[in-house]
């Protein structure tokens, strides 16, 4: 039988909010008040550091970002650089473990999920055993990265849908100098929606993770 689950879909909120409202959840699912909670949704452009950032590889300083109305933002998940935007659909799995060798399972299967729903789209993706996430040939189509505090987990997934591509200008992609950047669009050459990839996402979600999601209130 699939276990419960929570969806919340914020459409679009800024970066800063969404993180400190997956800190909120964290905790309320770490002491068992509410189930797991998946959160969906687009951020302005944001860049993020994570615990493993080096900062040359955010290609611009932070007078130029803020002419650009790109936020800048030092956060606790595992990775490098990452960039997100208009067109990029995020997803939060704020999820209880019962042991930290979960944790790489738990990676696998978010990138599982995430191909599977590719495929959907007629979009070859790939895992590459150096790095985390899904690639289409040498080109990123989706990041992860995570964190885990007291066996509940934070941070999750970026699938590039309708991104502007032009990012890896402002960055190298999780600190990859010798990789590209793609989108479902791009790949299959006509605009493919965030809600359209996120309905197809959500579902492979479902599927993998064996839960039945219910929004949450």
């Amino acid at each position: 039988m699939s276990a419960n689950a929570k969806v919340l879909d914020l459409g679009v909120r800024a970066y800063r909010e969404v993180w400190e409202l997956q800190h909120h959840l964290h905790e309320a699912v770490r002491q068992g008040r509410r189930p797991d909670t998946w959160i969906v949704v687009e951020h302005p452009p944001v860049i993020t550091l994570g615990r493993a950032a080096k900062r040359e590889n955010v290609l611009m300083d932070g007078r130029e970002l803020a002419a650009r109305n790109v936020d800048l933002v030092e956060i606790e998940r595992g990775g490098d650089v990452t960039y997100h935007g208009p067109g990029q659909l995020v997803v939060y799995p704020i999820l209880k473990l019962e042991r930290f060798r979960e944790v790489v399972p738990l990676v696998r299967a978010l990138e599982g999920a995430v191909i599977d729903a590719c495929a959907r789209f007629g979009v070859r993706g790939e895992r590459w055993t150096d790095h985390a996430g899904v690639w289409v040939g040498c080109n990123q189509i989706c990041a992860i990265g995570l964190a885990i505090q007291r066996m509940v987990s934070l941070h999750g997934l970026a699938l590039n849908v309708s991104t502007d591509l032009s990012y890896d200008r402002l960055i190298n992609p999780c600190g990859l100098t010798d990789r590209g950047v793609t989108s479902l669009s791009k790949e299959l050459r006509r605009d493919v929606s965030v809600a359209q990839a996120k309905r197809v996402l959500l579902e492979e979600l479902a599927r993998t993770f064996d839960v039945e999601f219910g929004e949450a209130a």
